[in-house]
């Protein structure tokens, strides 16, 4: 067969399989959370995986970490007892100071077995080279290839900006977070940055679909191109051609240090906002602190098969651990968008508006919000709430079955 021919067809079959790929894209952006991370926007040839539910409770695998995070998950895990919300914990523990990834290995497969689950930030207590990131090893061994994190204001408090509504996407796996480094010689260490067409596109669809999704008109790609002409270049461009296929969401982009000065001087001209690792790392803690610090937001990790919920900055907070001064509020919400996720949308709702009096209306604030609440004065504001919706709720079901 002439050559000209064979290029011919091989186009013609790419791009069928293109077009094949964006309407599946299109068509999940109307499914549940949980069908979309099983029936990603992002076209991949995947098995399904049944949801870890046994008569009609979920079981998700929860990872305590380090610092802050076992007093806070004892939180969520009261607060789920107390409101009767149909979800099992399967707690495992990884130790920081192990030099071995048993540990690692066995969350990986709880996770595998569950489909998802809420973690706080776990530490890597070891500096020798053969001990990963346990966090960044999580959500390479599961291919979490995208993190979401919704930024905005709460009325309630008092920040360096009001009215903030961004949502920022970024890429979870590749970049300088890619953990290849070496020394070549001694005294010169070489350091990786991994950016690879298929992931780019992968998190610039993913961003674009759930723009529209959400009905947000403006995407915003943070690069350094201009210097990393290579990477960011491969990664900005990509996703310059993805935005041609959304003519109705505006696409523009900017580089990282101008966005850093603009979110502290106008953050109102941004809506969402796709990056690569590091720098999605770097504007997360910016805008965190804008809106009023690390312990409000949370954080979603999305992949073809699994989810994990965290607090949105994965910070420890080792050096406030065991003083009832914590902020609980962010990993409370990552037990909202979970139960979102799970399709558990009464409960979370009855959660998020728990939360939002609380933090909106009684104004109950731990000290990292200018406060002088402890963590338990918020936990207990919460529970009271929770309670009396889901007594009302229980009592509604029981009223109907008598009648």
């Amino acid at each position: 067969m002439p050559v000209k021919i064979c290029r011919s067809l091989n186009q013609l079959a790419n791009s069928c399989l293109r077009q094949t790929n964006i309407q599946v894209a299109r068509n999940a952006s109307t499914l549940s959370d949980f069908d979309i991370q099983h029936k990603t926007p992002v076209v991949r040839k995947v098995t399904h995986i049944p949801k870890a539910q046994y008569g009609g409770r979920h079981t998700v695998t929860m990872l305590p970490g380090g610092g802050i995070g076992p007093e806070l998950m004892d939180y969520v895990k009261e607060i789920f007892r107390v409101g009767g919300i149909p979800v099992d914990f399967e707690l495992v523990q990884i130790d920081p100071k192990s030099s071995g990834n048993d540990d690692l290995e066995y969350a990986i497969t709880s996770i595998k077995r569950n489909g998802v689950a809420i973690k706080g930030n776990i530490e890597t207590g070891s500096l020798d080279t053969g001990i990963i990131s346990r966090n960044v090893a999580l959500r390479n061994e599961l291919d979490l290839y995208v993190n979401v994190l919704s930024c905005k204001s709460y009325p309630g408090v008092i920040a360096r900006q009001k009215d903030i509504d961004i949502l920022i996407i970024r890429q979870n796996t590749e970049g300088e977070y890619a953990m290849l480094e070496h020394e070549s010689v001694s005294g010169v260490v070489e350091s990786m940055k991994i950016v690879t067409y298929d992931n780019s596109e992968r998190v610039a669809r993913f961003a674009f679909e759930y723009a529209k999704k959400l009905g947000r008109k403006k995407v915003t790609t943070i690069h350094k191109a201009n210097i990393m002409k290579l990477s960011d270049g491969l990664f900005l461009d990509t996703s310059k051609r993805i935005a041609k296929e959304y003519p109705e969401i505006e696409h523009n982009e900017m580089i990282i240090d101008n966005c850093c000065m603009q979110l502290v001087s106008n953050p109102h001209q941004f809506d969402v906002m796709i990056m690569t690792n590091l720098y999605g790392t770097i504007v997360s803690n910016v805008i965190c602190g804008l809106v009023g610090g690390a312990g409000l937001l949370s954080g979603k990790n999305y992949g073809d098969h699994y989810a994990i919920f965290e607090p949105g900055t994965r910070n420890t907070g080792t050096s406030i651990a065991g003083k009832n001064i914590a902020n609980p509020i962010a990993m409370i919400n990552a037990s909202v968008d979970m139960l979102e996720h799970l399709g558990h949308q009464t409960h979370a709702q009855i959660l998020a508006s728990a939360v939002n009096t609380t933090v909106n209306i009684e104004k109950i604030h731990t000290p990292d919000l200018g406060g002088t609440a402890s963590s338990m004065d918020v936990v207990q504001s919460i529970l009271k709430h929770v309670l009396e919706a889901t007594k009302s709720m229980k009592w509604g079901k029981l009223r109907r079955g008598f009648c």
